[in-house]
């Protein structure tokens, strides 16, 4: 990790900003994102939202710029082939990446094309409701992208409810390596990953919350950790890392919200 530009471990995280609040109850979670590595004609200013209340969610957003976001003007509106399941969605390079409702079907979205360019199980995975984060939403499986690559976090009924990590190909979707941590997924409100490490936040209600465990995919082992973070509408639905931008993106109670990080140097002789 050290080698990689801006890399290190997370030791602060700030406070919210409020962007948006959504404006009907479909609103009150969901997932609202930048490209990180975006492809023309989109920008690292293209912004995207998707309202999660409903069983039925395939309106994807798009907005200009963060201003049109702000003023809730988009410029398109996509409807998905498929329906999405909760708010494990990204954006990355050029696609969105999400999770087909009632199954553990990965898809990529090819939003230039507005076509479905890749489609895989994510073996063994727990869905609907089997291993979601404590807050429920049926938030079994949650992808991820950091400064190495696109990722999905889930767990099994081999893993017992165990967080497990996997690295995805972003162009097939295929999973390229497994990590199993020692961390209950119904025990933490959430998670991100940073330079290869998983974060885990330990409640999605309360205001002064923390991030309480982190795990190091290069040593393959993890560590507790007490990082404060704030939940400051008293609901957040989802927390994602953006690596271009070095935020966290957060859906909290109807407010679409992002927090400044600070990351240190990894000292090479610390086992996480």
């Amino acid at each position: 990790c050290p080698t990689l530009a801006g890399c290190g471990e997370l030791v602060w995280v700030g406070e919210p900003a409020t962007f948006r609040k959504a404006d009907t109850i479909a609103g009150k979670y969901g997932v609202w994102m930048r490209d990180p590595e975006p492809i023309a004609p989109y920008t690292h200013d293209s912004t995207w939202r998707i309202d999660t209340v409903g069983s039925d969610i395939r309106h994807v957003f798009e907005y200009d710029d963060l201003d049109q976001f702000m003023k809730g003007y988009p410029s398109k509106v996509y409807v998905l082939p498929a329906s999405i399941e909760s708010t494990g969605a990204l954006m990355y390079r050029g696609a969105l990446y999400f999770q087909k409702r009632r199954s553990r079907t990965l898809l990529k979205y090819d939003v230039k094309t507005e076509t479905i360019s890749a489609q895989k199980d994510l073996p063994h995975a727990g869905f609907q409701g089997q291993f979601p984060y404590s807050w429920g939403g049926y938030t079994d499986i949650d992808l991820a992208v950091d400064e190495r690559g696109l990722w999905v976090t889930y767990s099994t009924n081999k893993a017992r409810g165990a967080i497990v990590i996997s690295k995805l190909n972003p162009e097939t979707l295929e999973v390229e390596q497994t990590w199993e941590t020692k961390i209950r997924k119904q025990s933490v409100a959430n998670s991100f990953m940073i330079c290869g490490t998983l974060y885990t936040v330990n409640s999605y209600v309360s205001q002064n919350a923390a991030i309480n465990y982190a795990y190091n995919t290069t040593s393959s082992s993890g560590k507790p950790v007490n990082i404060a973070f704030e939940n400051r509408y008293k609901y957040n639905s989802m927390i994602d890392y953006n690596p271009a931008e070095k935020k966290l993106f957060a859906w909290d109670n109807f407010n679409m919200v992002m927090y400044d990080v600070k990351l240190a140097k990894i000292n090479r002789n610390e086992n996480l």
